[in-house]
């Protein structure tokens, strides 16, 4: 049986001695909650095989159960030769609380189920056979638990779709010496030309920064280090990262016996009245909302190649980046963004969460560290929203201190990028203003913004509900939404009313993004939405990733010069 998903799996943090556990496990479902009460832990013989990183609820899984799952259980026998340094176990992402037993012992628990999390386990393993055995408890209805787009429903309506329980990310084993490269933060200065950088390290010895580009040495820089250690290089060749351009700098990174490769894009980010620079220069981001969802993988991508080339397919329609939509992307996607020079936005899945509750502050606020720390090094991220489109409902209030103390967060882990509060309403306190608006027809949408262009009030229908507009940087970050089934049936949910013919469809996606590209007051858009999900049929392909329309009629479109770029 073949391996699925063999690369590795964090391209920004990589060593040469590791190994993928992903591939065939032991698995059972836990429909009780009860199995940790019982002989699980000793059970010789369990009753299914599922294949990681592909979730249970997943076609590729081998097993495709699409019911609500409180718990799931899997186990692996890992032959390890015992090493003189340092063992990890490290899981991409485990949905939603997780409980790490090596031979029989608990290595460690995780709770949420977006971000990255790693154990040693140097201590727990021997020569020879050894048994990982991995719970996952996910409560999908639970108001204290993100959820982003999984459906809380038996299935899937609207903008919800099937739910992803437990491993669905890759599982690996990392053999480090006992002095290591823990973590590190990159600061890259495109005006001086130079790369600054904070690494947390284990242990005390010398440590060596080196970059290259293309081959070519551009700066190094060595000094001891004993548990933290910093510096600066100013680089002997300029490459700058930008829309379109990735141009990457390699790195090594030595500390003591420890190799780390890693890389890095020379990119600024700053504001100028209502244009978004990148290295000084007005960019128009001519985003689409990426779901992130696969027909057969769900959460997963079925194999490397498929992340490439959502990235590819967005391009060939004319967009330049993607709001990364209620999930938390995996590595390697912003791995190919960054290489792409692909516009990303992070974003948090904050469905699901009842912002009424003060309990939500701490489930939200930890996770949400977790993933702004570990994509903080990437070029193509260039700002984060934390939340989307919250607001009152069922009896429950926003709670603003929420909003407003994520944003806090965020500053204080990033000051380099801009922070949207929440996308869409209720905005509380935000770097950039921006709105919703899925209005059908051209020619009211025109309406709503030609005003605002020539000094006049915003139309915005969320004003009246959070803090309003009061100038500065302003774009729509969902829009269209536009309903085309090909589909036998035609079926599918969307947006309003579909387009009878396909020249009506073009015409309206026409009208609508026209109407932004013109407005002199906005630095981008976002267009609903890169793909059909299940039975949202709005993509601009299909849910298997197949033209609806000729690519290069959006590639038109969509690469006209906007307003703001004069």
């Amino acid at each position: 049986m073949s391996i699925p998903r063999m690369e590795f799996p964090v391209p920004q943090f990589e060593r040469k001695n590791w190994l993928n556990l992903n591939g065939e496990w032991d698995f059972e479902f836990d429909f009780g909650s009860s199995l940790a009460q019982t002989d699980i832990l000793q059970r010789d013989v369990w009753s299914k095989k599922i294949t990681v990183p592909f979730c249970p609820e997943s076609e590729l899984s081998g097993i495709g159960y699409k019911d609500f799952i409180p718990s799931v259980w899997y186990r692996k026998k890992v032959n390890i030769d015992k090493q003189n340094g340092r063992t990890f176990i490290h899981f991409g992402a485990v949905d939603y609380f997780t409980t790490v037993y090596v031979n029989g012992k608990v290595a460690g628990t995780h709770k949420g189920g977006y971000t990255s999390f790693c154990f040693e386990i140097t201590d727990l393993i021997v020569p020879g056979e050894n048994t990982i055995i991995v719970n996952a408890v996910d409560d999908t209805r639970s108001p204290y638990q993100a959820t982003g787009k999984q459906s809380c429903l038996l299935k899937s309506h609207g903008c919800l779709y099937t739910r992803t329980t437990g491993i669905w990310q890759t599982v690996w084993l990392e053999f480090t010496p006992l002095e290591y490269v823990e973590s590190f933060r990159l600061f890259p200065d495109a005006e001086n030309g130079s790369i600054a950088f904070e690494a947390k390290v284990n242990g005390k010895a010398e440590f060596s920064f080196i970059t290259s580009y293309e081959g070519k040495l551009t700066g190094s820089v060595t000094k001891k280090a004993d548990n933290t250690v910093s510096g600066e290089i100013k680089l002997s060749e300029i490459h700058l990262w930008e829309p379109g351009n990735g141009r990457l700098y390699d790195i090594e990174m030595k500390f003591g016996e420890d190799i780390v490769k890693s890389y890095f894009g020379l990119r600024d980010i700053s504001f100028s009245g209502y244009k978004f620079l990148i290295n000084g220069k007005s960019v128009f981001q001519r985003l689409v909302l990426d779901q992130g969802f696969y027909p057969d993988g769900i959460y997963t991508a079925p194999n490397d190649a498929a992340l490439l080339n959502d990235i590819k397919l967005s391009k060939a329609a004319g967009f330049n980046g993607a709001r990364l939509h209620e999930k938390v992307f995996e590595p390697r996607f912003l791995y190919y963004a960054d290489k792409e020079g692909y516009l990303t936005w992070g974003e948090y899945p904050n469905w699901g969460l009842d912002y009424s509750d003060p309990k939500v502050t701490e489930v939200y606020v930890n996770e949400w560290i977790e993933a702004v720390e570990r994509d903080f090094n990437h070029p193509s991220i260039i700002g984060w929203c934390p939340f989307n489109e919250t607001w009152n409902y069922e009896g429950r209030e926003q709670r603003n201190e929420l909003l407003s103390t994520v944003y806090h967060v965020t500053k204080a882990l990033d000051k380099s990028r801009p922070c949207i509060d929440t996308s869409g309403n209720y905005h509380v306190i935000t770097d950039i203003y921006d709105t919703h608006d899925y209005e059908q027809n051209p020619e009211i949408f025109k309406e709503h913004y030609d005003s605002f262009a020539e000094g006049g009030e915003l139309y915005d229908h969320v004003n009246d509900r959070g803090v309003g507009y009061n100038g500065g940087l302003f774009f729509i970050s969902e829009y269209g939404g536009i309903r085309w089934s090909v589909k036998p049936d035609g079926d599918g949910w969307g947006y309003g009313n579909a387009p009878k013919t396909g020249e009506e469809f073009i015409e309206r996606y026409k009208g609508l993004t026209e109407t932004l590209l013109g407005n002199k007051k906005m630095f981008g858009f976002c267009y609903t939405q890169l793909t059909d999900v299940e039975q949202e049929q709005n993509g601009i392909y299909t849910y298997e990733r197949k033209e609806k329309f000729d690519p290069e009629i959006f590639r038109k479109i969509n690469s006209a010069k906007a307003a703001v770029e004069d």
